[in-house]
């Protein structure tokens, strides 16, 4: 299933998305208006869902694409993005010798680094990524998968991980790199408003079962910079849900973003940043393409 937050005449409404468009929520479930009603609700709010979509109102219902502008489909997560750093071999080793590191570490890290990146944040798709936030002109592109919660929980071992996965969506984690780099620390530079594009929908986790097996790819004007399978993150999902939830609760709706691969900005010499006009394009198959202009 495919669920996507829309705007339809000002209202903010969820939905599941089906080929002529979306069919809101709550003219399939009483009650529940937005995806985060569903990720809290559960397995049991899913098959209703999906005992509805069945009937007649699942295509009865559906507003035109023409009708709605798509939103990210948590446009205010509840809580900062879990993100992690260095998570691909050969971006830890660009980035590494891209004199942008200030971790101080080696390239390949030992355990996971876990940063976090503001709701403020989160954008739609379409919505322009704003390089005037950024005073340093360094504004990078990250394209990343990301996994959205279910079941939340605390200390969750690894070959559990997945029960509490509720589905997958992607995210364009845009830094500020010189801000990034001066602070000492990846926050500021990674959570200016507008700096994480999300979506277009997120996709349930029973519609993708072997995640190991997308990948991600991220175009810039059109050229294809990074290109790489799910299956290369150095820490994988389990271990990312294990170690943040070994002393901090997940909850219904966080989201994780698991890393980006080689091929980002700074990996160029000299560097290639974000400049407007431009166009950012990220995709995993079957979540779709998020993509962003740059202004």
């Amino acid at each position: 299933m495919r669920l996507v937050t829309v705007d339809h005449e000002g209202q903010v409404l969820g939905a599941v998305e089906v080929r002529a468009g979306v069919v809101p929520l709550n003219r399939l479930v009483a009650g529940v208006e937005q995806v985060l009603d569903v990720i809290r609700g559960g397995e049991a709010a899913l098959d209703r869902l999906r005992s509805a979509m069945a009937g007649p109102a699942g295509a009865a219902e559906a507003l035109p694409w023409s009708a709605v502008r798509l939103l990210a489909p948590l446009p205010r997560p509840p809580r900062n993005l879990f993100c992690v750093g260095k998570n691909y071999v050969d971006h830890a080793a660009e980035f590494q010798n891209s004199g942008f590191d200030a971790t101080g570490g080696v390239a390949v890290p030992e355990l996971p680094i876990i940063f976090t990146k503001a709701t403020t944040a989160v954008s739609a798709p379409e919505a322009p990524i704003p390089t005037a936030l950024d005073p340093t002109g360094s504004v990078d592109y990250e394209g990343e998968l990301a996994v959205v919660i279910g079941r939340g929980g605390r200390a969750i071992p690894a070959d559990r991980a997945f029960d509490h996965v509720f589905g997958y969506t992607i995210v364009n984690d845009v830094t500020a790199r010189k801000v990034q780099h001066r602070h000492k620390q990846w926050f500021l530079g990674k959570s200016p408003d507008g700096f994480g594009p999300m979506g277009p929908a997120i996709v349930t986790a029973d519609a993708i079962p072997h995640v190991g097996q997308l990948r991600v790819q991220t175009r810039v004007n059109g050229e294809l910079r990074q290109d790489a399978p799910v299956s290369d993150l150095i820490f994988d999902i389990p271990t990312l849900i294990a170690t943040i939830s070994a002393s901090i609760t997940l909850e219904p709706g966080d989201v994780i973003a698991t890393g980006t691969p080689a091929g980002v900005g700074i990996g160029f010499d000299p560097p290639r940043f974000l400049e407007p006009g431009d166009r950012v394009e990220v995709t995993v198959a079957p979540i779709g393409t998020l993509a962003n202009p740059v202004t």
